[in-house]
C-alpha cells in the first residue's frame, strides 16, 4: 500500500495526534485511569483512517470515498471526550483565576458580570441559537464545498477544521479551566439570572450533556470538561467564516452573522473569559499560519513518490 498517495493530510494529522494522545496515555498511566483501554481504541481508529484511506484509494466507490472524507467531523467529537477522561488526571490545576485577573488587569471589571445589566430574554435566546448554531457550520461548510468544489478543495477544508481542533486542545492540556458560569457567577441560577425564550433551557441542557454536566448534578464544577482556552468557539467559527469567504461559498454571509454573534454569546453567555476569545483569535491565526506549511509539506512529499 502506497500511503503517501493514499493518505489525505487531515488522515496525517488524525494519526499523529492519536499517537500523540496514546503516548501521553502511557507516560501518565498511574493517573489515568482507562490509560490500556484508550491506547487500544486510538491504535483501533488508526487503523479504521488507514484502511477507509487505502479503500477509497484503490476502489474509488462513492461509499468509500465519502466515508473516507467524513470521518473527520466525527472524530474530533471522539478525541474531545477522550482529552475529558485525560487532562484534569494529567494537569489537576484551574487556572481560572489567572484568566480572571487577565480580564480584570484589561477591562477594569469582570466582562460577563458587567454584561449582565444587558440581559433581555431575547437577547439570551438570540444568542444562545448563534452559540448553538456552532455544531452546525462545520456540516454546513463541509456539504458547500464537497458539492461545489473538487475533492482536493474539500480536503483542503477538512484538514483546517481537523488540525484547528486538534490545536485548541492542546491548549486545554496546557491552562485548564472551567469558565466564569462556574468561577464569577452561580451555574445553578442560570436560568433564572439569564432567562431565555423557548429553546434556551432545551440548548443549555445540550450543550451541558456535551460537557458532561446537567444541573442535576451537585457539584458539576467537578466534572465539566476543561475547555475554556483557548476559546474553540471563538478559533474554529473564525475558521469556518474564513474558509467561507475563501471559496466564496453561497452561506458565507450567513456564517459571518452567525460567527459575530457567537462571540459576542460566548461572554454574554458566560461560557468564557475575553482573554479566552483572545486566545481563539491567536490560535486562529497559528492554525491557517501552520496549517499551510503542513499541507505544502505532505502534498510535496506525495509528489516526489509519484514522481
Amino acid at each position: 500500500m502506497n500511503l503517501r498517495r493514499s493518505l489525505a493530510p487531515v488522515d496525517v494529522v488524525s494519526i499523529v495526534f492519536l499517537l500523540f494522545l496514546s503516548l501521553l496515555n502511557i507516560i501518565f498511566c498511574t493517573r489515568v485511569g482507562w490509560w490500556w483501554r484508550l491506547v487500544l481504541v486510538n491504535v483501533a481508529v488508526v487503523g479504521i483512517i488507514l484502511t477507509l484511506a487505502h479503500l477509497s484509494h484503490t476502489k474509488r466507490t462513492r461509499l468509500l470515498i465519502g466515508l473516507h472524507r467524513w470521518y473527520c467531523y466525527p472524530i474530533v467529537l471522539f478525541v474531545f471526550k477522550e482529552i475529558y477522561l485525560m487532562v484534569r488526571p494529567i494537569h489537576p490545576v484551574d487556572y481560572d483565576w489567572l484568566l480572571i485577573a487577565a480580564d480584570h488587569w484589561l477591562f477594569g471589571v469582570n466582562p460577563t458580570q458587567w454584561l449582565a445589566q444587558f440581559a433581555n430574554p431575547v437577547l439570551t435566546e438570540v444568542l444562545q441559537i448563534s452559540y448553538f448554531s456552532y455544531y452546525l457550520l462545520f456540516i454546513l461548510l463541509g456539504v458547500e464545498l464537497y458539492r461545489r468544489f473538487p475533492i482536493e478543495e474539500f480536503d483542503h477544508g477538512a484538514f483546517m477544521i481537523v488540525y484547528g481542533f486538534y490545536l485548541s486542545y492542546l491548549g486545554y492540556f496546557l491552562l485548564p479551566a472551567i469558565g466564569p458560569r462556574f468561577t464569577l457567577h452561580d451555574f445553578y441560577a442560570i436560568n433564572r439570572e439569564l432567562p431565555g425564550l423557548w429553546l434556551t433551557p432545551w440548548m443549555r441542557d445540550f450543550i451541558n450533556a456535551g460537557e458532561s454536566i446537567s444541573f442535576s448534578m451537585a457539584n458539576a464544577a467537578q466534572f465539566v470538561q476543561r475547555d475554556v482556552f483557548p476559546s474553540g468557539h471563538t478559533q474554529m467559527t473564525l475558521l469556518v467564516a474564513w474558509l467561507a469567504f475563501k471559496y466564496r461559498i453561497p452561506t458565507r454571509w450567513l456564517i459571518a452573522v452567525l460567527t459575530t454573534l457567537l462571540i459576542i454569546a460566548t461572554v454574554y453567555l458566560r461560557y468564557h473569559y475575553v482573554v479566552d476569545l483572545m486566545g481563539g483569535a491567536a490560535f486562529f491565526a497559528l492554525t491557517i499560519w501552520s496549517g499551510k506549511k503542513i499541507q505544502a509539506w505532505w502534498e510535496r512529499l506525495r509528489a516526489a513518490q509519484i514522481a
